[in-house]
């Protein structure tokens, strides 16, 4: 995907002016709300017109101010998911699926139904009603309308917003198994680290109307865009976890790893709030906490009045926030040894 933006939209309180490119296949768009996310998104889908300016996808401008360019939304061959699905009410799952791939010509089909509707795990809500939806499976089958009708382009303008947390980590993988089939290009917006870091890889950095910076989506968090960054502990390929009654037991490289018993004892991803994380620079004689990793420091990072830690443990990456002081005590710098500790109810699964 070549996505060419140079914009500009005056509102009576507002000034939206964006310069940028996007040449990579997962963008997000990453801002507070009131930044100027949806803005952005409705010029580039034909449903709001700009002052003045360009937009460029592949090989064809969608909107030119100077040549009275302006494609009406069906032609742009871009998909879109809003917050609120927006399906048509007269028409069940079926029906909304298909409308668009119904209007697109033949030779321009490239998507296998069977094959999304499957992935999206939706085989079972075809005849229903939309009204008789939850909101997961709204959003799920607005997602699926939009990829059948075979866009060059999907914007997601936060569409996890709203969702309850199991709910919205029920369905990224979903969404990831979806662009990962189709190798759908998308620009994925939201104010949420967490969804930013699993949809993404890079992403444009907007505030007051305007994109900031565009950087990898994991250097978020080091360049002080966030606080209370978290790290991932991805326990999906391991074994299933021995059960200790009160609490779940993995084997995880050469260590264990004790997390709290839920209700779903297994195998899944789970992340640690960076400041839930203690170091040590020996390990400790006797600790309440039930897990205690011996670690490899690659590198430090200031983010606010504290100093990120981001360190390698079996293979994946932790990061821990410490105040500065301890960084000088614990002789915290790359290539050093640290042990990082963390109790067992500090997981919180992602799904």
């Amino acid at each position: 995907m070549f996505l060419e933006i140079n914009l500009e939209k005056r509102f009576a309180d507002f000034h939206c002016q964006f310069n940028f490119a996007v040449e990579h296949d997962q963008c997000g768009v990453f801002g507070p709300s009131g930044s100027g996310k949806s803005s952005l998104m409705y010029m580039l889908a034909g449903l709001m017109r700009p002052d003045r300016g360009t937009i460029k996808l592949n090989d064809t401008f969608l909107f030119d101010s100077d040549k009275k360019i302006n494609l009406p939304p069906e032609k742009r061959k871009i998909g879109v998911v809003f917050q609120h699905a927006h399906l048509f009410p007269h028409m069940n799952v079926n029906k909304n699926l298909f409308y668009g791939l119904n209007r697109t010509p033949a030779p321009k089909r490239n998507i296998n139904p069977k094959k999304l509707i499957s992935i999206l795990q939706i085989e079972h809500l075809l005849q229903r009603s939309v009204t008789k939806l939850s909101g997961g499976e709204r959003q799920r089958v607005a997602l699926g309308r939009a990829i059948l009708a075979c866009p060059e382009l999907i914007l997601l303008d936060e569409p996890l917003t709203g969702l309850d947390t199991k709910l919205k980590y029920q369905i990224i993988p979903d969404l990831r198994k979806v662009f990962a089939k189709f190798s759908i290009p998308m620009l994925f917006t939201s104010h949420d680290l967490q969804e930013m870091r699993m949809l993404t890889e890079e992403v444009l950095v907007i505030r007051h109307g305007t994109i900031e910076t565009k950087m990898p989506t994991e250097m978020l968090a080091k360049a002080g865009f966030v606080t209370g960054d978290q790290g991932y502990i991805n326990l999906l390929d391991l074994d299933d976890p021995e059960d200790l009654g009160d609490m779940i037991r993995y084997t995880w490289g050469r260590s264990s790893l004790m997390l709290v018993k839920t209700d779903k004892p297994r195998a899944g991803r789970f992340t640690l709030n960076s400041r839930d994380i203690l170091l040590f620079k020996k390990h400790p004689e006797a600790t309440s906490a039930r897990n205690m990793m011996p670690c490899v420091i690659r590198n430090t990072y200031q983010t606010d009045w504290l100093v990120g830690v981001e360190m390698e443990c079996e293979g994946n990456s932790l990061i821990a926030e410490v105040v500065p002081q301890s960084v000088k005590e614990l002789d915290i710098k790359p290539g050093n040894e640290i042990i990082a500790i963390f109790k067992a109810s500090t997981f919180r699964r992602l799904y």
